[in-house]
């Protein structure tokens, strides 16, 4: 497209549709084919549509397979050779599930609790996040919004799971644990709530949802909640719970490398040099980071960079391992010709990025111009 735009350009919503891009995900399906999906978000739309495109040369062009109208949040999964979405019908909408057999160009429809509509009973958030596969089930982390006190604040964090062999599109087959709330008075009267959380294995073994912590300092900040072996039971202890992690105030997503042995992660990292500008809002800054334990974290290299922090932005990362490499798709804010971005959060570009050989970069947190 131009304009020195970072990776493959997948779509594109100029500022003046007020169309904003979020929500990116992506899937690899049996025949190898790439899926990547985003949603809409602004004052343009009505909040509730994804949009699903496919790739059939390993992501270096991509052609729209569908409009989802009553889809938003959502991850890609493919489970036993079908494709899965699974988010919220809208904006703080129901939790929603969808199936497609044929590579993302059709979908069924939620429309009972046979057939997709998981939890209609609240308000409900979540984002474009991992579902891993342990001790036969599916675990996946939610929120919802019935917390009060407005965005961040009103979070109650869960997570929800299914044995890998059930019908996920009925309710009946998934397992909800208690809901968490925010205590205020946590992180010294500075935690403004948690969101967008991750199921992880433990080095134990065990069942983790580490989610990002709205909390506007630095070092940033994930939470560790423990959930029980059957899936009931959430439970977190605020003096051990909170850990360190570049770039937790923001969304990130984190997965085991068997091959590495380690978690990695791509997170909105904050260089020095920014740490004046909003934490929340620093996302120009895209980092590699990993840990052998889920508690500790290092910064092994920057991978993408723009110096300037009000209208770019490379957010909301979603990626797969494929062999050497990460396969990455973002949610870009960045110049176009056209006005460039309304900002650095009301993303301009969905993105695709292929980071090769991940596991040997180690330059730490030198930005691109200042590496020798």
């Amino acid at each position: 497209m131009g304009f020195g735009v970072p990776g493959v350009v997948i779509n594109h919503s100029p500022v003046s549709t007020r169309r904003y891009i979020g929500s990116p995900g992506i899937a690899v399906l049996p025949n190898g084919e790439y899926v990547a999906s985003h949603d809409l978000f602004g004052p343009g739309t009505n909040e509730d549509h994804t949009m699903v495109f496919g790739s059939t040369d390993r992501g270096a062009t991509w052609q729209k397979r569908a409009e989802i109208e009553g889809q938003f949040w959502s991850t890609l999964l493919v489970h036993q050779g079908c494709l899965y979405l699974i988010g919220t019908s809208r904006q703080e909408g129901f939790v929603v599930i969808r199936r497609s057999e044929d590579g993302g160009r059709t979908w069924t429809t939620p429309r009972d609790r046979t057939s997709g509509l998981l939890l209609d009973d609240a308000r409900y958030h979540c984002a474009p996040v991992p579902v891993v596969v342990h001790r036969g089930r599916l675990w996946r982390a939610m929120e919802d919004t019935m917390g009060g006190g407005g965005w961040a604040k009103h979070f109650r964090a869960f997570m929800m799971s299914a044995p890998i062999h059930a019908d996920l599109l009925r309710a009946d087959s998934w397992t909800f644990s208690n809901r968490l709330a925010r205590y205020p008075e946590w992180l010294d009267g500075k935690f403004g709530g948690w969101l967008e959380g991750n199921a992880v294995v433990t080095p134990e073994g065990k069942i983790a949802n580490i989610l990002r912590v709205d909390y506007r300092e630095h070092p940033e900040k994930a939470a560790v909640i423990s959930i029980s072996e059957d899936g009931t039971r959430a439970a977190f202890d605020p003096k051990t719970d909170f850990i360190d992690f570049p770039g937790g105030c923001k969304k990130f997503t984190i997965r085991y490398d068997p091959i590495s042995h380690l978690y990695w992660s791509l997170s909105n990292y904050v260089p020095e040099k920014h740490r004046s500008f909003p934490v929340e809002r620093a996302r120009n800054t895209l980092a590699l980071v990993c840990s052998h334990d889920l508690r500790h974290w290092e910064v092994r290299t920057i991978l993408l960079y723009h110096p300037d922090p009000e209208k770019h932005a490379f957010q909301y990362v979603d990626w797969l391992i494929e062999g050497h490499d990460l396969i990455a798709v973002s949610r870009t804010a960045y110049d176009d010709g056209m006005g460039g971005a309304h900002n650095q959060h009301d993303a301009n570009f969905l993105t695709f990025h292929r980071f090769r050989d991940f596991r040997q970069r180690n330059t730490g947190t030198a930005l691109p111009s200042e590496r020798a």
